[in-house]
């Protein structure tokens, strides 16, 4: 059975390599209701396993990702405690992409990774289109979260593999690298900093009772799913 593996179109973000590399390209859907720098994986960004044509040692997280996404890498032994954040970069010039991986930045590049997926978590419990649902606090909060500091993150390793695009006519021409970066964070610094930015996101902003309504219930289950 040919398996399929899903790549994160959102920190492929990435989202990062925009600020330092212009020159990759990159093919992400973008989701634009707040900043623009936010992305989500997408049923569409699939990539067919048998079309991996280089991959030279592949570390276990990487295998569990490509296999289970990111709930798949914080289930590992070593990560039980933790959040597990992966950005995915690719392009044809494996030169630049090494470049980018060993600029990334824990401290300076995660908070890109963190707010796309704050904001994913508040679109994904709410009921109504996100603005509806949370008022200014939705745009407040992954702002917020955007520029928030993140003590503790870790860039724990990276790695590549090698791609053949679907091109009968241009095998080798179509074929990319994929390069993955594993960041993680203990989940208790994590989760008080996230309860900060709602609280303080929440106090910078006036919303509607039933927006009110919505954003306690928000604090409540923050954390369910995410």
């Amino acid at each position: 059975m040919m398996m399929t593996i899903r790549w994160i179109s959102n920190l492929s973000f990435f989202l990062i390599i925009t600020c330092f590399f212009s020159c990759i390209n990159q093919n992400s859907n973008v989701f634009t209701p707040v900043p623009d720098f936010s992305v989500f994986e997408s049923d569409d960004n699939t990539i067919d396993f048998a079309n991996i044509i280089e991959n030279r040692n592949m570390p276990e997280w990487l295998a569990a990702y490509l296999t289970g996404g990111i709930a798949a890498v914080e289930r590992l032994e070593g990560n039980i405690n933790k959040y597990a954040f992966i950005a995915v970069n690719h392009g044809s010039n494996l030169s630049v992409l090494n470049k980018w991986a060993e600029n990334f930045s824990a401290v300076r590049d995660f908070p890109m990774l963190a707010a796309a997926r704050i904001e994913n978590r508040m679109i994904s419990a709410a009921a109504l289109y996100p603005d509806d649902e949370y008022g200014l606090f939705f745009e407040t909060m992954v702002k917020n979260a955007f520029s928030a500091e993140y003590p503790g993150t870790l860039k724990e390793g990276s790695h590549w593999i090698r791609i053949r695009q679907d091109n009968e006519n241009a095998v080798e021409a179509a074929a990319n690298y994929i390069y993955y970066i594993l960041i993680t964070i203990n989940r208790a610094p994590m989760q008080a900093t996230i309860r900060n930015l709602i609280i303080r996101s929440n106090a910078a902003v006036n919303v509607t009772a039933a927006q009110s309504h919505s954003i306690n219930r928000l604090r409540q289950t923050f954390f369910e799913g995410f």
